[in-house]
């Protein structure tokens, strides 16, 4: 008779599942490597894998899938997007007809502009007005009472809804609306305002709300979709009224934290713009429920389909919106700060929270300053996450040794996507400069060609400097070992989550 022994049986086990983990790790790399990937990100997988036993299998089934290549967020086939497509090719051959509207401020953007309607579809909008916002308080008062007049539709979109103050406020106000009799549509990420409960969501709807839950992740589900969230901050009130920008609806935005203020911006814009707005907003939509609006016509009140006419003369901001994600075929996003970069020919303003790029961008960025522009990165003092704190002064060291300068924010927390060029374009959005909003995220920016904008962003920037803390060089590297360290091991882990 066999008895039973954990002495004999635990050691077995043991090397039978190290080995299936190994297994694992060796198809998971191997299939990295047939994929093309980057080998960084490969290389950086391997090694979880391999020493942390089943967790780093965990992780790289959650975190490691490249689903932009595998289509998880298919839109092909879709008939606005068809529309979306043969609208830019209009617009293609109006610019090959018409070489003089690439001229004079917009010569120096015209590879970054073909380049964007190819990618992203994104097309060149003739905006009336558009009015900045740089900070959450003022961006938030100004959406409310843009939504307070509402008497069609309202589409907000937010990565973050808050079941706080200013959260409840604006969802107090969304089912007012709502119950008066205009068409309210609330959609958010699932990971980013996880703190909404059912019993609040039934109050939505019961009050009329179409409430849009954005890739819900289940615990006990297979988290294929955990790391691809929507991060877009978009409003259309009305179809000639929309916001974008780096506010979520939540107390922090708009009364600050205990460290100071929320700095942020935000812009409003009345014109074509509108139309792309609603597009991805429509679109998004189309992905939580899998079906389309059987009229969208009416949600887009002003805008003429057709060939556009460059000939004239315009005063209007022109712009595009580039929307990218796991749906793309292009990292939009990612190629449109590349050009934007490579273009500089005096200076490059960056303000953004987070700073762990790809090797693209660092490059790009680097490379810039190496060639004498007057490149400029001001990220916060303190961030609100220990990884992108430490995996972004990661960075500093080349940076500043490229001829790049650094400013660290000091008052408050300064959450700021922006980049200007040359005084001449400036960029404004969801997305920051990071690999998780270059790859993962769907994201949202507006690129506007225009000076006044442009001035109105470094304008600011300037004020901010006088909040900074500009970084040397020869401090810099007395900071201490176990700083040193602790970017070290993040910067390791940034490409990977």
């Amino acid at each position: 008779m066999i008895l039973f022994s954990w002495h004999t049986f635990w050691p077995v086990l043991s090397a039978v599942l190290y080995a299936m983990n190994m297994c694992i790790a060796v198809y998971a790399s191997v299939s990295m490597i047939l994929r093309k990937q980057d080998p960084v990100k490969t290389l950086s997988w391997t090694a979880v894998m391999i020493l942390l036993p089943y967790l780093g299998i965990i992780l790289y089934l959650t975190f490691g899938q490249n689903y932009r290549k595998k289509k998880m967020f298919s839109r092909k086939g879709l008939a606005d997007l068809k529309t979306r497509q043969e609208i830019c090719a209009d617009e293609k051959d109006a610019l090959d007809s018409f070489p003089e509207f690439l001229s004079g401020d917009m010569a120096p953007f015209k590879k970054l502009i073909y380049q964007n309607l190819r990618n992203s579809y994104s097309l060149i909008d003739f905006n009336k007005d558009i009015e900045f916002f740089f900070d959450g308080k003022s961006a938030l008062d100004s959406m409310y009472n843009t939504m307070l007049k509402a008497e069609h539709h309202i589409h907000l979109q937010t990565y973050i809804l808050e079941d706080d103050r200013i959260g409840n406020k604006f969802i107090s106000l969304l089912m007012e609306k709502a119950r008066s009799g205009v068409e309210v549509r609330l959609m958010y990420d699932d990971v980013g305002s996880s703190g909404i409960g059912k019993s609040l969501v039934r109050q939505m709807k019961n009050a009329g709300i179409e409430v849009l839950v954005f890739s819900p992740v289940h615990f006990f589900m297979p988290m294929s979709k955990v790391n691809y969230r929507n991060h877009r901050k978009i409003l259309v009130v009305d179809g000639d009224t929309g916001f974008l920008g780096g506010v979520n609806i939540a107390d922090r935005y708009y009364y600050g934290t205990e460290s100071g203020p929320w700095r942020d911006t935000q812009i409003k814009i009345a014109g074509e713009s509108v139309f792309n707005l609603q597009a991805s907003f429509l679109l998004d939509r189309f992905f939580v429920l899998n079906h389309g609006l059987h009229n969208t016509r009416k949600y887009y009140p002003n805008i003429k389909i057709g060939k556009k006419d460059l000939s004239g003369p315009n005063k209007d901001v022109y712009s595009q919106i580039i929307s990218s994600g796991p749906d793309s075929d292009w990292a939009g996003i990612m190629q449109c700060f590349f050009t934007a970069i490579t273009s500089a020919q005096s200076r490059i303003y960056i303000t953004t929270p987070y700073f762990t790029p790809n090797s693209t961008i660092l490059n790009a960025v680097k490379v810039a300053a190496l060639g004498n522009i007057d490149v400029r990165l001001m990220i916060p003092q303190r961030g609100d996450s220990r990884m992108a704190h430490y995996s972004t002064r990661s960075y500093i060291t080349e940076l500043l040794e490229a001829g790049v300068k650094i400013y660290l924010f000091k008052q408050g927390f300064n959450h700021s996507k922006t980049i200007s060029v040359d005084g001449k374009m400036a960029i404004i959005g969801s997305a920051n400069m990071d690999q998780r909003s270059f790859e993962h995220n769907f994201e949202v920016m507006g690129v506007l060609y225009d000076r006044g904008c442009s001035a109105t962003v470094e304008k600011r920037f300037m004020e901010d400097l006088t909040l900074c803390e500009k970084v040397e060089l020869g401090s810099w590297k007395k900071r201490s070992l176990g700083q040193k360290i602790g970017e070290s091991f993040f910067r390791l882990l940034s490409p990977l989550i």
